[in-house]
């Protein structure tokens, strides 16, 4: 599993606006193949600033599968004018060691 971590800024003022739309692209990045969920957190100290967190099969399930699909081009119209600066994306491994 690997973690794809976003961190959104959208354009002041929006953060309603994008919110609401936020549930239609959902629909568009849950349709991709190796998409195993996702969490979208506000930050409590950067107002306009939001982290998403996807969870995906692998690598190429988001950069390949999904980047280069119909469905990213969905899903980037209906939050892409809400972004005020392009996301900075960044994927992490499995864990090397995690207690409960």
């Amino acid at each position: 599993m690997i973690l794809e971590h976003a961190i959104l800024r959208i354009k002041p003022g929006e953060e309603q606006n994008f919110e609401a739309a936020f549930p239609e692209a959902i629909t568009h990045i849950s349709a991709s193949e190796g998409f195993h969920g996702l969490e979208l957190r506000p930050s409590v100290e950067r107002a306009s600033t939001y982290h998403l967190i996807v969870r995906w099969r692998s690598l190429d399930d988001h950069t390949v599968g999904f980047r280069e699909s119909e469905l990213f081009a969905k899903w980037r119209g209906v939050i892409g004018p809400f972004f005020a600066s392009p996301p900075e994306v960044e994927h992490f491994a499995e864990p090397v060691a995690a207690k409960g």
